[in-house]
């Protein structure tokens, strides 16, 4: 399964970055040596070995393979501005929250009588501070994609679906099948 959730979620807090991230692979992998201590520890981190990373800080390599270049991005989005990175959490998770766009199936689990059959849906919708938390907590911890989705649903359900509680008590809705996500703080 895709981690598209957790991508939305990584992706909402690199769009509050102050500077660019490097985007050369040589200043990307001198970036994450600097951070990891040595290229040791980058090439540990990468899956590539020592000497690798000592080619592209020289400059005698440039252009990795896909696979390589989505790691070095991955690590470097990561680690980078780590201080505006947690102000933009910590504000989406006490004052602000965040909103979701999305385009997914929507289940549901109701009383008798009521249909339950998922269907596609376009849904923007704000989630309060405490889903804000509870997904980037989540995601900080190593959750899997189900998790996060679970969390988002519950999101869902009380703000969109249930109208903030005043209605359609006890609808428990299950998010599945993500085609597409952006959330924004």
């Amino acid at each position: 399964m895709a981690d598209k959730l957790g991508q939305g979620l990584d992706n909402a807090l690199a769009k509050v970055f102050t500077r660019p991230a490097p985007k050369s692979a040589g200043a990307q992998m001198k970036y994450l040596t600097k951070q990891f201590g040595g290229t040791k520890a980058a090439a540990q981190a990468l899956g590539i070995s020592q000497r690798t990373v000592e080619r592209y800080i020289a400059g005698k390599l440039k252009r990795p393979r896909q696979d390589l270049r989505d790691r070095l991005e991955r690590e470097v989005k990561k680690r980078w501005q780590p201080q505006i990175r947690a102000k933009a959490r910590q504000k989406a998770a006490t004052t602000g929250g965040i909103v979701v766009s999305t385009r997914a199936s929507f289940g549901y689990e109701a009383a008798a009588g009521t249909t339950d059959e998922a269907r596609i849906r376009d849904i923007t919708q704000a989630l309060p501070p405490v889903y804000a938390e509870r997904l980037f907590a989540a995601r900080e911890q190593g959750a899997t994609e189900d998790q996060l989705q679970k969390i988002a649903a519950e999101g869902f359900a009380e703000m969109y679906f249930r109208a903030n509680n005043t209605r359609a008590h006890g609808l428990e809705v299950q998010l599945n099948n993500i085609e597409h996500i952006d959330i924004t703080l």
